[in-house]
This record gives structure tokens, C-alpha cells and sequence, in this order.
């Protein structure tokens, strides 16, 4: 039998910025060599006082940094979240030694246009992968001729997270473009952006950006909801069901 210390490590947090009362994102110091891919997960756990409790969340950072940023929502009655809304910096969690998940970029296709689906903190896997880009496009290393489109959905603005980081990448880069969309304006009177949930853009957005189905690849990521009706209005739209990406962040109760 492996012991504890053989799959987990232990992290602490280093870096904590609230976005809401119900939002915000952690750095960690994993507490050892961790690789992964961008894209994929890191299982982190709090200790209850019945027994250790685990989740999957998705990495924001890049391979290339050493620290694992996470961005976080807390679920009301969730077993995890509730523990790590709790967490402050300088206090540790255990994180499995071992990252997973498939939900990775699409390099084999051939594909050049990537149309990125999310909602509120879906969009961290996307983060992993423009940072990764980001960094290679600097050094010349940039994979061939691929196009990002990224289209966020959240409830108000100040959910994105990750937006001042992302316009900024998308002002700098030909291969990066970034929609927000704000699906409760009447709540957020500031915003002059796009409104309507994710669903309700992709054909307005796919048309402007003249994807090509036979040359793209769709990505789905975080709320059920907006990827089952993306799914279906991606594949009415010509995408190949195999050139279709889904990480699902919770099954909803029946």
C-alpha cells in the first residue's frame, strides 16, 4: 500500500484575491515538483472532522509557472468549497501529486480556428492555455496558425476574473480574441459589453469570426447548462461531434 505522503503533498496558499463574496482565485505553493498540461486538473483536499474531503479543479497557471493558481466559486452547500472559502494565505491543503484530465488543447487536428466556450470559472483551463501560448509566441515558439476565440459568460462583470488579463493578451497577440458577455445587466448598470448568456452569442460570434467547422475545434467548459444547449448549437451548426470538447464542472441533480 502506498502511505499518504506517496500521493499527496502539502500546499499552502500564498496569493488570495477575492473577486465576490462567493468568487476569487488562490495561488499555491504545491509543496513539490507538480507538472501537468495546460488544460488539465489538480485534486486538492481539506481536512473535515470526519475525514479528508477532494475536489478537482482545473489549473489556471501555465506549466511554466511553479506555483498552481486556482480560481474558485463557492457551492453553498458544497462538502469542499465551504472549507477552501475558509482558507487564507499561509494555510495549507493536501494536493495529490499527480494532476489529470484530458481537456486539453487540440494540436493534432490540424484545426486552425479554436472557439472557447465558458462560464464564470470555466474560462481556467482557457487561462492555462493563452499563458502557455502567450509564453511560446514570445519566444518564437508559437504552434503553427492557430486562432483563439474565447466567449465568456457570467452574471455581472466583476464575475470575469480573468478579463483585464485576457484583453490585455488579446491587444498584444493576432491569434487571441476575447468576448465577455453579461448575462444580468440590470444588475451591473456599468456594463457596456455584450449581454445574454454564452448560448445566446455562439452564432452571432461563430458568423463574425467566419469559423469554418471543418477547420475548428469547440470547447466547453463549466456550467451543465450552457455546455449541453453550446453542444447542441455547435453540432447544428456543422461541428464534428469528435471536434468537440467538454469538462463539465458538476452534474446537476435530476
Amino acid at each position: 500500500m502506498a502511505s499518504t505522503a506517496d500521493k499527496f503533498y502539502r500546499g499552502r496558499i500564498t496569493q488570495r484575491e477575492n473577486f465576490a463574496p462567493d468568487l476569487w482565485k488562490v495561488k499555491i505553493d504545491p509543496g513539490g515538483e507538480f507538472n501537468f498540461a495546460a488544460g488539465q486538473y489538480a485534486t486538492l483536499g481539506v481536512d473535515s472532522t470526519v475525514k479528508l474531503i477532494e475536489r478537482a479543479y482545473s489549473i489556471v497557471s501555465s506549466p511554466y509557472e511553479r506555483e498552481l493558481e486556482i480560481f474558485i466559486e463557492l457551492v453553498e452547500h458544497g462538502e469542499l468549497t465551504p472549507l477552501l472559502h475558509k482558507l487564507q494565505v499561509g494555510d495549507e491543503l493536501s494536493v495529490r501529486k499527480i494532476a489529470k484530465g484530458r481537456f486539453t488543447l487540440d494540436l493534432k487536428s490540424g484545426h486552425r480556428n479554436h472557439l472557447l466556450l465558458s462560464t464564470v470559472t470555466g474560462v481556467a483551463p482557457y487561462v492555462s492555455y493563452i499563458r502557455t501560448l502567450y509564453a511560446d509566441w514570445k519566444e518564437n515558439k508559437f504552434p503553427g496558425e492557430l486562432r483563439l476565440y474565447v466567449i465568456q459568460g457570467a452574471s455581472r462583470s466583476w464575475e470575469f476574473g480573468y478579463r483585464d488579463e485576457l484583453e490585455r493578451i488579446a491587444s498584444e497577440v493576432p491569434w487571441l480574441t476575447y468576448i465577455p458577455t453579461v448575462s444580468r445587466p440590470w444588475e451591473d448598470i456599468s456594463w457596456r459589453g455584450e449581454t445574454g448568456r454564452v448560448e445566446d452569442v455562439i452564432r452571432k460570434y461563430a458568423h463574425v469570426w467566419k469559423l469554418d467547422p471543418a477547420d475548428s475545434t469547440g470547447y466547453l467548459c463549466g456550467h451543465p447548462q450552457m455546455i449541453e444547449l453550446g453542444r447542441g448549437i455547435l453540432l447544428r451548426g456543422g461541428f464534428a461531434k469528435e471536434s468537440l470538447r467538454e469538462e463539465v464542472y458538476w452534474i446537476p441533480p435530476k
